[in-house]
This record gives structure tokens, C-alpha cells and sequence, in this order.
């Protein structure tokens, strides 16, 4: 879902001459290849092809005879992907080799998937491929893709390229339900550099705020946490904004903590982040705001990271061009890894 910045490593083009391997098949042409754990990327990752076997949604196994993916010939490209990760997976919404976009050739399927991230480092999350219903367990079987709030996919124009990541259009963010007083030109892309704006990131950890954003919602949480809650030092250079967690209470939804509303294009369209998502528990008694100031000045003033996103339903609508939220899934007493696996052959 991410594409490569301008500013990552480069390779030498005699690479394939100083014992490097040799390509994944013959007679291969090459396409753009890329990591986006590391922001690295190369013009010369080869064009394969070979047979998907995928289950989707709604329980249907689906052969792709002729799948095509590109293949990365240097291995220094897959650092930092987990063990027994060998690739990653392409959902692109311009690409029309990324997964979505060619399944969506079948007659049976829409441009269209869900992204649901689990929270345990022990159970899998889960991506719906189709239109839904997205099913899971509750313990009744409950479609997760019902009620959600919708935007538009905002398209961004950078350099001489559409960027293939998520943009999407943030008005303001409201904390225990009052407005955050912003600086809302930083909201807004910038239509000649494709700079500002709001990106949705699988591969960014914790949420990132331009700092001036960030200075605004910490004083603003902090100003509505619970009078007998104090704060302390930060013990990890991670986060900036911490408390003493004793006086917190929990709920279904975590951590009792101030509501954060991130407000999308009208008042009323909003994603709701509870405690679950909203701190993170760095110690036993210390609790911290997890998101993270950075100065932006290239990028995105917001990019909303993976932690805030666990447990939330993603559903990307690439033929309509919009984006839908679900809040939490704590909610509805369930959770992402809790998903119908059923597969009709």
C-alpha cells in the first residue's frame, strides 16, 4: 500500500555481475520493486508470473492462472520483513498488477477489500478480498463491514506520478469531544509537491503528527485526562507524553482514557480511537500517548500507523474511490482475528 520515497538507497547497475543472482526467470522485463519497511527501492525488480490460489470473501477459493508480480533479485531489499515473510503483498489502488486490481478482472469480484490488523502479536489479522460481507465472530457470526463511515480516497499527485498510498481528507480532530484548535492549511496536499495532507500506513508503527499538530492534541488530552491522573517522565525517547496508568480504569475498549475523534470531510463523518488505541502501556504503572511528533516538512502532516488502525475494519472501495472506517471492534465484543475462514472450494 506504500510507495518508495525519492531519497532511498542506490544500487549498481552491474550488481547482477559482482555475484549477485542472476533473475528469477529468463527473457524478463523489469518494473519498479520496492520495501516499504526500509523506503528502499529499485528500477530493475522482474516482471513473474505463476498461479494465485487465494481465499476470499465470500468464501469462494479463487486459481488465478496468471497472476503477475514482480520479483526482488537482491536480497538486501528484504531486510527487516519478519520471519518466514519472503515477499509482500501489493494493494495498490493505481497499480494494475496489484492484487485488488487484477482479481477484480473475475467477474465475480469488485475493486474492493477490507483490511482488518489484529492487536496480538499472536493471532493474524485478516484482509477481504470482494465486496463482503465481511464475517466474524462474536461468538455469532456477525458481517463487521455493516455501518461504517465513509470518505473519499484522496488522489495525489507526486512528482509525475499518482501516488499508490492512501490519502484520505481530514478536517479537523476533536479530544473528549471538543475541536482542536489546528493549523488546518496543514491538513490540505499541496498540489504541486504532493506535500501535507493525511496518508493511512501499514508499515508506520505509531501515528505520526506534524509537530505543531502534535503539541495541540497532547495539550489537549493530557488537559482531559482525569484530574487524579499525573504525569510522568517518558522512561522511552518512543513518546513524549506520559502518565501514571493507576488511576486509569479499564473498559471494553481499553484504557479509560479522552476520546479521539479524527474528523473527516464534515463535522458529523468521524473515526472514533479509544484507549486501545489511542496510549500504550510501557511499563507497569506508566501509560503513554501513543503518537509521535516529527517536523513533516516533506511528508504528510499526518500518517496514521498501524497501532491506531488494530482492531479497526479498513474497507477500500477502489471503484467508488473512497475509504470506510469501522471504530473499534472491542465494541462488538470481537476482534480481527476472529474472522470466518470458510472456504468453498
Amino acid at each position: 500500500m506504500n510507495e518508495p520515497d525519492t531519497d532511498d538507497e542506490e544500487f549498481d547497475e552491474d550488481d547482477e555481475d559482482d555475484g549477485q543472482p542472476s533473475g528469477c526467470n529468463n527473457n524478463t522485463c523489469y518494473i519498479w520493486g520496492e520495501n516499504p519497511l526500509i523506503d528502499s527501492y529499485i528500477d530493475r525488480a522482474e516482471i513473474a508470473e505463476d498461479v494465485l490460489a487465494v481465499g476470499s470473501t465470500p468464501g469462494v477459493l479463487v486459481t488465478w492462472p496468471r497472476f503477475i508480480f514482480t520479483c526482488l533479485i537482491y536480497p538486501d531489499l528484504m531486510r527487516l520483513l519478519a520471519n518466514g515473510v519472503t515477499g509482500i503483498a501489493g494493494f495498490g489502488h493505481e497499480s494494475l498488477i496489484s492484487i485488488p486490481n487484477q482479481l477484480a478482472l473475475d467477474p465475480r469480484f469488485t475493486r474492493m477489500f477490507g483490511m482488518c490488523l489484529s492487536s496480538s502479536t499472536k493471532s493474524r489479522g485478516v484482509m477481504f478480498i470482494g465486496s463482503g460481507p465481511y464475517y466474524v465472530y462474536n461468538p455469532k457470526k456477525i458481517d463487521i463491514s455493516k455501518d461504517l463511515v465513509y470518505t473519499k480516497l484522496i488522489k495525489n499527485n507526486r512528482g509525475f506520478t499518482v501516488s499508490e498510498k492512501y490519502y484520505i481528507q481530514v478536517s479537523s480532530i476533536r479530544i473528549a469531544g471538543q475541536d482542536v484548535p489546528l493549523n488546518k492549511t496543514l491538513l490540505l496536499i499541496n498540489k504541486k509537491d504532493g506535500v501535507g495532507g493525511t496518508r493511512i500506513s501499514t508499515t508506520t508503527p505509531f501515528t505520526i503528527l506534524h509537530t505543531s499538530i502534535y503539541d495541540v492534541v497532547k495539550t489537549a488530552f493530557i488537559k482531559a485526562l482525569p484530574k487524579n491522573v499525573t504525569l510522568v517522565e517518558p522512561p522511552t525517547k518512543q513518546f513524549e507524553t506520559c502518565f501514571s496508568s493507576k488511576n486509569i480504569r479499564s473498559t471494553n475498549v481499553g484504557p479509560d482514557v479522552p476520546e479521539i475523534d479524527i474528523v473527516l470531510h464534515k463535522p458529523s463523518a468521524f473515526w472514533r480511537i479509544y484507549g486501545a488505541n489511542s496510549v500504550v502501556q510501557v511499563s507497569k504503572d506508566v501509560m503513554c500517548l501513543a503518537f509521535v511528533g516529527q517536523d513533516q516538512t516533506w511528508e504528510p502532516k499526518i500518517v496514521i500507523g498501524g497501532h491506531q488502525l488494530e482492531e479497526n475494519l479498513l474497507v477500500f472501495d477502489l471503484q467508488r474511490k473512497n475509504i470506510g472506517f469501522s471504530s473499534s471492534l472491542k465494541l462488538q465484543q470481537t476482534s480481527c482475528s476472529k474472522y470466518d475462514n470458510t472456504i468453498l472450494g
